[in-house]
């Protein structure tokens, strides 16, 4: 007997017939001989309405109310999901992250788990009972309902897995694996097979949104093998999971493309120590998530810092840069909200040189200028113009021979 943990998105119990076909698919899978956990996002765009009214409300709703709020759409699917299966003759029990034991951190809408008891999940369990977990959501020490941010979902159902140990936690979606590039964008693009953490960990956090980057890391840290599936066929998925170096056969493992960048920069910033962390911090301590920075070299004892945020940050990024600016010292700061971050990933780079010229030498045959440039010894991310980023991408694909 395994013990399985399957997480199922908003599309795959968007509307009551789609929530028969996943209740089948869970009892099958139980019927099968395994213990079945399941973790369940809100229905279809669910979660973009209720933010939609809160904003004819309130365009400033206060983050507590949001996580209220929004933590509604998820309780109604694993509730109804949790009838359906009754009514196929299997006993469920459907439970909020704060039945769980989801024990969170106090950033509402962000917020980080710390801690999941396993002591309900078991005794249900034990009960021979399918357990039905909302995801995205969890209880701070105070009792205050938290969200875990976009695709908090998958960050659930592998906190789930990594506390029961159990056998594979699968990811049912509306694609059917991982795929070198998005099909949607490439439609060249090849469903891998394999794929390790640190190259998916990129790849999500690049803007492949397959999976929650928080969730992947999680994966990693305890060992938990992935498993990405369509909801929709029973085609074999995609494993992430540590990947030794017999495996790592492609240079390049995939190519990601994300929009949802904005860049600042801050002019003529004196070089002289404590700069950057006074920066830092005060975006930090907004919760605001730096991704790529680029300090210019200096110029008569003064440099340009320039810094991405995700384009939803980028209010409070302005609100921070305006502030910070004169404590600083900067002349003044500009900021674009038209750029994209186009990077490549393989964990094969790590033995071959030459990996990053090839890239630039490819943007630059297609005339994309590059604007910043960030590297790991797995990746190279550049930001480019945002009307440029589908032809960077296919042309990326098509020259690292991922088709």
């Amino acid at each position: 007997m395994a013990l399985i943990v399957q997480k199922y998105g908003g599309t795959s119990v968007d509307g009551p017939e789609r929530v028969k076909h996943v209740a089948r698919r869970v009892v099958e899978t139980k019927q099968a001989g395994n213990d079945v956990v399941v973790v369940v996002s809100a229905p279809g765009d669910m979660t973009d309405d209720l933010i939609a009214m809160a904003h004819e409300l309130n365009p400033n709703p206060p983050a507590r109310e949001m996580d209220m709020l929004l933590t509604t759409g998820e309780q109604m699917s694993i509730a109804l999901l949790a009838m359906a299966i009754h009514q196929l003759g299997e006993k469920a029990i459907s439970l909020t992250g704060a039945q769980v034991g989801i024990l969170t951190n106090s950033a509402f809408s962000k917020a980080r788990i710390l801690e999941v008891s396993c002591e309900r999940l078991r005794k249900e369990l034990d009960q021979g009972k399918i357990v039905i977990v909302a995801g995205f959501q969890g209880i701070t020490n105070d009792n205050e309902i938290t969200t875990l941010g976009r695709g908090g979902s998958d960050t659930t159902a592998v906190a789930v897995a990594a506390v029961l140990k159990a056998d594979v936690c699968q990811i049912y979606t509306d694609v059917d694996g991982v795929y070198t590039a998005d099909p949607r964008v490439v439609s060249s693009a090849k469903k891998l097979e394999v794929i390790s953490y640190d190259e998916m960990l990129e790849l999500a956090s690049l803007g492949a949104q397959v999976l929650q980057p928080r969730a992947v890391e999680f994966a990693k840290l305890n060992d938990v093998v992935l498993e990405v599936r369509s909801s929709f066929n029973n085609n074999e998925g995609t494993l992430v999971k540590e990947v030794t170096e017999m495996e790592k056969k492609m240079v390049v493992s995939g190519v990601a493309g994300d929009k949802n960048v904005a860049r600042i920069a801050l002019l003529d910033v004196p070089d002289v120590p404590g700069i950057a962390s006074a920066l830092f911090k005060a975006l930090a301590e907004e919760n605001i998530n730096v991704d790529m920075i680029v300090q210019s070299a200096m110029q008569h004892c003064f440099n340009d810092i320039a810094f991405t945020v995700d384009r939803n940050d980028l209010k409070k990024a302005i609100e921070v840069s305006e502030k910070i600016k004169p404590e600083i010292g900067a002349s003044g700061f500009t900021y674009n909200d038209k750029v994209a971050k186009v990077s490549i990933v393989g964990a094969g780079m790590i033995t071959n040189p030459g990996v990053a010229a090839s890239m630039f030498d490819c943007l630059a045959n297609e005339g994309i200028n590059i604007q910043m440039i960030s590297t790991s010894e797995i990746k190279v991310s550049c930001i480019i113009d945002e009307k440029h980023l589908t032809k960077a991408m296919k042309s990326l694909h098509r020259h690292f021979g991922l088709e």
